[in-house]
């Protein structure tokens, strides 16, 4: 056991043309580390509503519709923000809407949105966008937040009530944005679209 844990050792400390192998083990473990710490602190940056009202595309627009709505003032004092609603919460979904994300750069680059008419001469088609994705991950971000079963159904209205308990129980294919397009912000023109 002795000569095993000395060959390791001798190992470790050989030099492989000019450090040792221990050396460039915990050289590339310490690397590795200082990467990882590094992408998580920007992952996490981009993921702040100041990066995200940033710039003046966002601020102007979608952030002032934000500031009416109860999402962002309401009796409770809780706030979602632009990640909230816009980024999932775990890791490895937030990874996928980050890359999906990524093409939005291009959009500010050149000025897609950039003035409050081209705006809404794309507010359907972004909003499309953002409903399809929803429908597709089953509006995992409203659900980070709202849960079914903390909802007490006695306290909503009927219809809203009835809505909620068919989504508990699983029936039909509908998920929170079918019924709450438009709860934190405008909708666009929707003559000639089948909600």
């Amino acid at each position: 056991m002795m000569d095993r844990l000395k060959y390791y050792w001798r190992l470790l400390r050989k030099p492989s043309v000019h450090y040792s192998l221990g050396f460039l083990t915990l050289g590339g473990f310490l690397a590795g580390i200082i990467f990882w710490g590094g992408f998580n602190t920007a992952l996490e940056a981009t993921n702040t509503e100041q990066f995200c009202i940033g710039c003046h595309e966002m601020y102007s627009n979608p952030y002032q519709e934000l500031k009416g709505t109860i999402h962002y003032t309401n009796r409770s004092g809780v706030r979602a923000t632009c990640s909230d609603c816009h980024v999932p919460h775990d890791w490895t979904h937030k990874i996928g809407r980050k890359m999906e994300a990524s093409k939005e750069v291009w959009g500010w680059l050149f000025g897609t949105i950039d003035t409050p008419e081209k705006f809404e001469a794309k507010r359907l088609e972004l909003a499309q966008r953002e409903w399809h994705r929803l429908k597709a991950n089953d509006s995992l971000e409203c659900r980070n937040c709202h849960e079914f079963e903390s909802m007490d159904f006695t306290l909503q209205d009927p219809r809203a009530a009835e809505a909620h308990s068919t989504a508990l129980t699983g029936e039909g294919d509908q998920t929170c944005i079918d019924c709450h397009k438009g709860i934190a912000h405008e909708l666009p023109d929707m003559a000639g679209v089948s909600r």
